[in-house]
């Protein structure tokens, strides 16, 4: 643990003193070419967040294109500050040229900036098609087994009725009156089968039209 700390330690204290550096130079160049004051602290600012917004954009994976374009141009312009105040140019005479790349850097700046920040990133098509494998290999489901169905009532069917002879009804009536005159009773199906000496569905079919 210690020693990681102390890895990182080491690092961090690296990058603070290279930027620190580098910032100073970029402040000389722009001292150098014309540009005073605050102005002249906001040169390397403009630099450095140029350079980390390329390098984001670089890391998300989108827009790599113009990401690496816009990165080149801010290590140039970083780069190139660190090796002008190298002694290879006379920061008390500046040249021309390098009055005119510094006086139009904030442009170059804003236009880098406004691009890779307001650029639309192209979606994540890996992660759609892995939702989409994750979805075709999941096992389907048993469909659940249909309740059964109960078997429907069959209805008996109904007996066939027996053809009762007129005359043998009205024999049967006279019968039943008899019957009904002597117990006060009306005849009964077995009794009346009795009386007329008739089989048992012909004895029903004539009970049921008396």
């Amino acid at each position: 643990m210690r020693a990681h700390l102390a890895r990182v330690d080491a690092v961090l204290v690296q990058a603070l003193i290279a930027a620190a550096l580098s910032f100073a130079h970029l402040h000389d160049v722009a001292v150098a070419a014309g540009q005073d004051g605050w102005k002249a602290w906001a040169y390397p600012v403009s630099v450095d967040l140029l350079l980390v917004a390329a390098w984001r954009r670089l890391r998300s994976g989108n827009g790599k294109a113009a990401a690496w374009c816009w990165f080149v141009i801010a290590l140039a312009a970083s780069l190139g500050a660190n090796v002008a105040t190298a002694g290879l140019l006379d920061l008390g005479n500046v040249p021309a040229w390098l009055r005119i790349l510094v006086a139009g850097w904030p442009a170059i700046a804003f236009l880098g900036g406004t691009l890779l920040a307001h650029s639309a990133p192209k979606p994540n098509t890996d992660t759609d098609t892995e939702v989409t494998e994750d979805q075709v290999d999941e096992p389907e489901t048993a469909p659940e087994p249909e309740a059964p169905v109960p078997p429907a009532i069959e209805t008996p069917p109904r007996p066939t009725p027996v053809p009762v002879p007129s005359a043998l009804v009205d024999h049967a009536r006279k019968v039943a009156a008899e019957h009904h005159a002597r117990t006060g009773a009306p005849i009964d199906t077995p009794t009346l089968r009795a009386r007329l000496g008739v089989p048992a569905p012909m004895a029903e079919a004539i009970a049921t039209r008396l």
